[in-house]
């Protein structure tokens, strides 16, 4: 097993069966007890994530699908910035999902996300995702009558309805070359109130609070338990889950690392062959260069 497996597996979710989220400890750091073993274990992630993606993009057969979920403040935007910071910007797209525009409520809730799928050769990385749709569309029930869904098609199915018709689009990204990953950035809620706490005490982060990030924190349990089943839903061999301890950001982005690149191992990436032809095409040209 490579270190990027030990790493990771202990917090990836491939099938929902018997699993609850209360078995995953937010604060847990594993073996890796300093934030100066794991940036020296990062700093090795993102070294061979490079080579990796490297290939990918050179090899243009595979797409990877990177979704990450959670409550705010779990870390995904500082996530993004350091685990990825080493991958060439070309071949590699972020996409945070907001407040759905008009148009998109004019359409299916997976169209949004579905305009944003990453090519072949690339990485894409959905920052929430059409996952809301069975979260925050969940516990706010009131924001489904914004998507003018028909009143006969809204039945108390709805929500089971929906992750059948997830596990049967990341399927057919999985039959289709997509290689999809997702991360639940699992933050207690103490820990989410001392970095809100943080965001209001340090003027430089006061540009990331906002008023509504307090007022959702009074929906915790019933957040916590529209993710549990999200995840026992839609875990999968080929589209898992990883319950990612999120108290201690320098052990997330390290498990995330460790994961991306255990995805991109899997695939046995190289550089394309080049054929007898071509070989002769390049003899030519150094022929051509050498006068």
């Amino acid at each position: 097993m490579s270190w990027a497996s030990k790493l990771s597996d202990p917090y990836r979710v491939n099938h929902g069966n018997k699993f609850r989220l209360k078995n995953f400890d937010p604060a847990s750091t594993a073996h890796v007890h300093s934030k100066e073993h794991a940036q020296e274990l990062l700093d090795r992630g993102i070294a061979e994530m490079r080579d990796l993606h490297d290939k990918l993009y050179a090899q243009d057969r595979w797409a990877v699908l990177i979704i990450l979920q959670g409550m705010d403040a779990a870390g995904k935007d500082g996530l993004i910035k350091h685990v990825m910071s080493g991958v060439n910007p070309q071949g590699c797209q972020v996409y945070s999902f907001k407040q759905p525009s008009v148009e998109e409520l004019n359409h299916d809730f997976m169209w949004r996300s579905n305009q944003r799928l990453p090519e072949r050769g690339h990485i894409g990385i959905f920052n929430r995702s059409y996952y809301e749709e069975v979260l925050v569309v969940r516990v706010h029930s009131d924001i489904l009558n914004n998507e003018r869904v028909p009143d006969e098609l809204v039945t108390k199915n709805i929500w089971q309805e929906r992750f059948e018709g997830i596990r049967n689009a990341e399927r057919y990204l999985a039959r289709n070359g997509t290689v999809v990953r997702k991360f639940f950035l699992n933050i207690s809620k103490k820990e989410q109130k001392k970095r809100f706490l943080e965001r209001l005490d340090k003027p430089e982060k006061n540009w990331k609070f906002s008023a509504a990030d307090a007022t959702e924190r009074q929906f915790w349990d019933k957040y916590m338990d529209a993710y549990e089943e999200m995840i026992a839903e839609t875990s999968s061999k080929h589209a898992p889950w990883y319950v990612v301890p999120a108290d201690n950001k320098w052990y997330t982005r390290l498990v995330v690392a460790a994961a991306i690149v255990d995805a991109l191992a899997e695939l046995k990436l190289g550089y394309p062959t080049v054929s007898a032809g071509q070989r002769k095409q390049l003899a030519a040209a150094r022929k051509e260069l050498g006068k």
